[in-house]
């Protein structure tokens, strides 16, 4: 969920305030192209700056709760007059200081938009509620809104009919302080990447599959800035207030270790990145990316080779590939793991009788060229 590149682009909508990215939603993957954002509101906030410059506190960040209005429209004359009306609605809107947590809304498997369309509602930037949404809002300031056309790129396993293009707009009223992820301390991050283990594990059993990978994903790309992290925070904070009285120093110092405690050890971190891996190949399999599937299981087996789970979903990925010998190996180790493995045993057996039905197969082809 990242913006990929703007400028003229094919399609409904052109110029070179168009940019145009990919997102992920319970549907499968949607191309998102979006029109630059235009004032609304004449209100003087301190998060909408006053068009003369951009900084980076114009824009929400990471944890950011964004207050959002998503409306879809019935055909794209519709949606730019919204983008463009300055009646009295927009000009009364005032940011509501009290909002403290994003709104509580449940993903829906029949819905692109996450999100209560036509209602204000509010966003925590980052955890990956509506990607569209997300990824509009990370490029506009208070006050602004926009206009969008979504259009299907890859359906979902379970979509037999393509979905049309949508129209809407996309308004953020304001949004309180985030982070950039370089800024964030190791122990926020580790807060995070927890966050996204446990919501993907959520919306996997919900069947959102989509969105299971996306919060694996988003667990992934925090994990890589945390290797090493933990020896080089505690340094950090154990040379605050160095010169300084010697018991603010020994508070600090255990302030500092009591910190460092929190975050997971170099073995952790690597068993975590393993599960990732392994739960992201268990996604892809249901969503018929064997050759995806086959590279992230391989990355658990190396990070953790005593990982029965990873090696059947391996198996799994071989199989779907009719790359059987790979398959077999794959349930071997498993099975050396967890020997009475009915999965692992049924699997193997599963594997054993294509190689037998494959060199039938062959054999007859030989025997009608030399026959």
């Amino acid at each position: 969920m990242r913006k990929m590149d703007s400028g003229r682009l094919c399609g409904t909508l052109h110029g070179d305030d168009v940019a145009s990215w990919v997102s992920v939603c319970p549907r499968g993957l949607w191309k998102v192209q979006q029109k630059q954002p235009h004032k609304w509101s004449q209100q003087t906030d301190s998060n909408s700056g006053d068009g003369a410059s951009c900084s980076s506190s114009d824009f929400p960040r990471l944890g950011s709760l964004c207050q959002v209005r998503v409306r879809l429209k019935a055909n794209p004359d519709e949606a730019q007059s919204l983008v463009s009306e300055k009646g009295n609605e927009w000009q009364s809107v005032q940011p509501d200081r009290c909002v403290t947590e994003a709104t509580a809304f449940p993903r829906c498997q029949d819905s692109v938009l996450q999100v209560p369309l036509g209602d204000w509602t509010t966003l925590r930037l980052g955890e990956g509620q509506c990607d569209i949404t997300e990824a509009c809002v990370e490029g506009m300031r208070a006050g602004e809104k926009c206009e969008i056309i979504i259009s299907p790129l890859e359906k979902g396993p379970d979509v037999s009919v393509p979905d049309p293009p949508l129209w809407a707009t996309v308004e953020l009223k304001a949004f309180t302080p985030g982070k950039e992820s370089w800024a964030m301390s190791p122990v926020e991050k580790c807060q995070w990447l927890k966050a996204h283990k446990e919501r993907g594990g959520v919306r996997f059993r919900r069947g959102d599959v989509w969105g299971a990978a996306d919060s694996y994903s988003r667990a992934l790309k925090i994990l890589i800035t945390l290797h090493g992290l933990g020896y080089a925070y505690a340094t950090e904070v154990g040379k605050k207030g160095q010169g300084q009285e010697q018991g603010a120093e020994e508070q600090r110092d255990t302030n500092a270790s009591d910190e460092t405690q929190q975050l997971p050890s170099a073995y952790e971190l690597k068993i975590i990145k393993a599960e990732l891996h392994s739960n992201m190949s268990l996604c892809q399999l249901k969503l018929n990316q064997p050759q995806r599937a086959k590279a992230s299981a391989t990355k658990a087996t190396h990070l953790q080779p005593g990982g029965a789970k990873a090696w059947y979903r391996l198996g799994q990925a071989c199989q779907m590939l009719n790359e059987l010998e790979e398959a077999r190996q794959a349930f071997m180790k498993l099975l050396e793991l967890q020997p009475e493995s009915p999965a692992g045993l049924k699997a193997l057996k599963g594997v054993a009788s294509r190689e037998k039905e494959k060199n039938a197969q062959m054999g007859l082809r030989l025997s009608k060229m030399f026959s």
